[in-house]
């Protein structure tokens, strides 16, 4: 007689941000996927473009193939001036902010989203979720507005802009998200704020700002009542140092270190009670020519965090131990 499949239980998951690190989530969201279906799911940088994907209905076997056959060179997008020998990357810098358009990354992400019917934020509308932004959209983007100096969680704060978030472009707030300070060209945003005065704002990678907002989920009333996963990931102590040759990657190495504070940060002991440590193997944010072999290496150590935080994880010990401090935290 055959065993009675036991349902899946629903959860949210966050994950960080992490440029080319963000394989390692993809392996831990495959571990994670055989216990939990997700309602919510919200990420920064990479961790956008894995969130973006779980949102629109792919599976983890689905984002594995897709990052297995991504060719990360493809990245480094320069326009034409940035073509130009030697002095091209800081001729871009000059005049367009950015080394790289971005544009590849987000007309991947356009393709990847449009093939499971998925283009704008209202496409990925709770069903009964009713009109409350907080509880609307299965998916949350971060990112950064260098202008006035926000954090946005997308679609939602894009009403700021004058932009209704259901008619908000999936694939662009993922570029927001993503935009790396001084590698990827910032995302121009114009409007027209409360005096009637035409402004732009610089959208860049949200990791800037907030780059494992596990938090995001605490305050949705339709997701309180249900598990938020973090999916973080964590550097070796060991890391390798960043060489600085000149001015180039002298910005890599500023960005790098950024990110790797963030990784390493302090967390609260309630949300890292929540919270898959992902071993990063090394690999550096902006690894763009890693190769196969260590990419399904990061995989793999990503699924191997996961299955081992399963085995000691009780969702019912974790809600007693620490209810009361999530309840205090919403007031």
């Amino acid at each position: 007689m055959n065993a009675v499949k036991k349902p899946k239980q629903k959860a949210n998951a966050v994950f960080e941000g992490g440029g080319v690190k963000g394989i390692g989530i993809a392996g831990a969201l495959s571990v994670a996927s055989k216990y939990y279906d997700w309602l919510y799911v919200a990420g920064t940088s990479a961790g956008a473009i894995i969130a973006a994907l779980v949102a629109a209905g792919y599976t983890p076997a689905e984002i594995r193939d897709r990052l297995y056959n991504f060719d990360f060179r493809n990245v480094e997008d320069p326009d034409a001036i940035g073509q130009v020998p030697w002095i091209g990357p800081l001729l871009s810098l000059e005049f367009n902010l950015g080394i790289y358009k971005g544009d590849y990354m987000e007309n991947w992400i356009r393709e990847a989203l449009r093939q499971k019917g998925i283009r704008l934020f209202g496409d990925l509308v709770v069903p009964r979720s009713g009109k409350n932004p907080r509880d609307r959209y299965r998916l949350r983007v971060v990112a950064s507005d260098i202008s006035t100096g926000d954090m946005l969680v997308l679609p939602q704060d894009i009403a700021r802009y004058g932009i209704d978030p259901d008619y908000l472009d999936v694939a662009r707030a993922v570029r927001m998200s993503l935009s790396i300070p001084y590698f990827f060209q910032p995302v121009k945003v114009s409007y027209i704020d409360d005096t009637g005065k035409r402004n732009v704002s610089y959208i860049v990678d949200g990791g800037v700002l907030s780059n494992f907002p596990v938090w995001l989920f605490d305050e949705c009333r339709g997701a309180e009542k249900l598990p938020t996963f973090g999916f973080k990931l964590v550097s070796p102590d060991e890391g390798r140092p960043n060489r600085v040759k000149g001015p180039i990657t002298m910005l890599k190495a500023l960005f790098e270190t950024m990110m790797e504070a963030h990784d390493n940060r302090y967390i609260e002991e309630e949300n890292f009670q929540r919270t898959i440590a992902i071993p990063t193997l090394g690999i550096r944010t902006t690894d763009f020519h890693i190769s196969s072999e260590k990419a399904r290496e990061l995989f793999q150590a990503g699924a191997s965090a996961a299955e081992k935080f399963f085995k000691t994880w009780d969702y019912q010990h974790y809600m007693t131990k620490y209810a009361v401090k999530l309840t205090a935290s919403k007031r």
